[in-house]
């Protein structure tokens, strides 16, 4: 007897996605079928529903993928659901995953990376999943904000949404001004932690014994200048989170100390004796290699166990390049003067500021908006407005460096490989009046190979599509 074929339900508003989606899965071996709404999503999940559910999460309908997620969770706590959107965001990444989503991808997807997602998820199938505990009533807030919606971020988002109710210590790596600190906030803020305080000190700002007692708190007297006794951080955070940025600039004698805390969760203030309990969470960041720092005797190893429980690395600007008109737009928000609109960007400078390596990352962007905002001549951000290293693209380059002298120049003007591929797509699918199997034909590709490089040059297919075609 043959094995039954798992069913997927695709739901998604946009039927150029239900048809490219329901192709691939029945190429897969799934037994596919199609909604492009939440409310006829749900009429047909009685009888022989399906075994996982794939759907959008924003839709021009009463019930979007947020709300066929809750029923789902409560009705058929079995089944698997899958969110993917083109509007990435951490509020929106950790609500889905916190309600029971088995994963959130963003589009334009992947196609193998999407099957392989939906196959784990039937892996997970479980008539004991989800549909326990309390709901959130409403989508939290996050402030201040993190920006993204590369694959790398939402990565993130879902991590943050994992561990922020977990007690586990965190270690948050990066470049400078990558944004560590707001990801420590971020688990802080989504988790049930929220309402207590939330500390943080720069290890690499404060002399040793400022930091011992910044940390640890002191006793009247225990030093000149002592003429109180003082809580330290980690009892005025009580339950709440300790962020200790810059962990690799503690000295040995400091780190023995953090060992201590992280192991009996007990602090003696300086000049004290007697012990106090903390139940404070811990969150550290480094922009060093702890690991080598290790293998130098500059950190201890077993400090960095302690710490590393759970790691989140922070990507650098330059290999999340998509995400710089988003954090632009953020940025030019928040730093217009309250009651004027924001700029505008010129598509010269934003060219200019999507291509500069930024070696400062998210913190010297800011830095940048920030001068342009106040410096514009007119009601537009123009790249006259910005820095001249911006403009000359000194920090540019895969390794961060400016081009030779003797090439410079040399190959401007010229398209890039895909700048080509996009152009011949393109067409191809004027010529053919935006028939797909046509166009595939042309191009020497199949239909599922088409899908992939219009989703990967962000090239709707529907729009090249006369009207009333189907």
């Amino acid at each position: 007897m043959p094995r039954e074929r798992p069913r997927i339900l695709i739901v998604d508003d946009d039927p150029v996605t239900c048809e490219l989606l329901c192709e691939v899965f029945e190429r897969e071996g799934f037994a596919a079928r199609s909604e492009q709404s939440g409310e006829a999503a749900l009429a047909g999940l009685g009888g022989d529903g399906p075994n996982v559910i794939l759907s959008d999460i924003r839709m021009k309908t009463r019930v979007d993928g947020l709300a066929l997620l809750d029923h789902v969770r409560r009705e058929l706590p079995s089944t698997p659901v899958v969110l993917m959107t083109a509007f990435g965001s951490i509020d929106t990444a950790i609500r889905a995953v916190k309600e029971g989503a088995f994963d959130y991808v963003s589009k334009p997807f992947d196609l193998d990376t999407m099957v392989a997602t939906v196959r784990r998820a039937l892996a997970a199938r479980s008539p004991e999943r989800a549909g326990e505990g309390e709901e959130e009533a409403d989508e939290p807030e996050l402030s201040p904000r993190l920006v993204g919606r590369t694959p790398a971020m939402l990565e993130i988002y879902k991590l943050v949404a994992r561990v922020s109710d977990s007690s586990s210590a965190v270690l948050v790596t990066g470049e400078s001004g990558t944004g560590k600190e707001l990801i420590a906030r971020a688990v802080h803020t989504h988790g049930r932690r929220h309402a207590a305080p939330f500390v943080a000190v720069n290890c690499g700002a404060l002399t040793e014994t400022l930091l011992e007692s910044e940390l640890f708190g002191h006793v009247r007297g225990s030093f000149t200048g002592a003429v109180a006794n003082k809580k330290g951080l980690f009892e005025q955070a009580a339950n709440g989170t300790v962020f200790l940025d810059e962990i690799s600039e503690t000295s040995p004698a400091l780190q023995v100390k953090l060992l201590r805390v992280l192991q009996e969760r007990e602090v003696v203030p300086v000049g004290g004796s007697a012990p106090v309990k903390v139940g404070a969470r811990v969150i550290a960041a480094s922009n060093a290699d702890l690991e080598r720092l290790c293998d130098e005797g500059a950190f201890r190893r077993d400090l960095l166990y302690r710490l590393n429980v759970i790691q989140i690395h922070v990507p650098p600007l330059r290999e999340r390049r998509e995400d710089i008109p988003l954090l632009v737009a953020h940025l030019l928000r928040k730093h217009t003067p309250e009651g004027e609109t924001p700029p505008a960007v010129e598509e010269d400078a934003m060219s200019h500021l999507v291509s500069y390596s930024w070696p400062g990352n998210v913190r010297e962007l800011e830095n940048v908006i920030e001068r342009a905002v106040t410096l514009r001549q007119g009601g537009r951000v123009s790249p006259e407005d910005l820095p001249p290293k911006v403009l000359s693209g000194e920090a540019a380059g895969a390794e961060g460096l400016p081009p030779s002298d003797d090439l410079a120049g040399l190959f401007d003007g010229l398209p890039t490989i895909d700048d080509i591929e996009r152009r011949y797509l393109l067409h191809v699918l004027d010529a053919t009046g935006g028939n797909r199997k046509r166009a595939a034909e042309i191009l020497g590709i199949n239909r599922r190979t088409l899908y992939r490089m219009a989703a990967r040059f962000r090239i709707d297919l529907e729009d090249r599509r006369p009207a009333g075609h189907t």
